[in-house]
């Protein structure tokens, strides 16, 4: 079953833009998630494989409006939830 990252094939999504961009972050916020992210993986927390199954299962609406990052932090809030480390909704404001 198909997932809504994975879009090969599907018409509608416009070229992919494949210039390069020089900076990694566009924000201080993106370099702080990529901490976190790195700071809990390190620690055990989650492992990449759950990380990315966290982002790949978020709903299409969620994952098509949102930027790369994001994902990456609502991946993170989701796996905390998940494993109990913070409680759903905590980080919602």
């Amino acid at each position: 079953m198909a997932r809504i990252n994975d879009v090969g094939g599907t018409v509608g999504f416009g070229a992919v833009d494949t210039a390069d961009d020089p900076a990694p972050f566009h924000a201080d916020w993106e370099a702080r998630v990529v901490g976190l992210f790195n700071a809990l993986r390190a620690e055990g927390l989650f492992n990449t494989n759950e990380f990315r199954d966290a982002i790949e299962s978020m709903p299409p609406t969620e994952y098509l409006t949102t930027s790369y990052y994001e994902r990456w932090f609502e991946a993170i809030r989701t796996l905390l939830e998940r494993k109990g480390v913070i409680e759903p909704g905590e980080l919602d404001d």
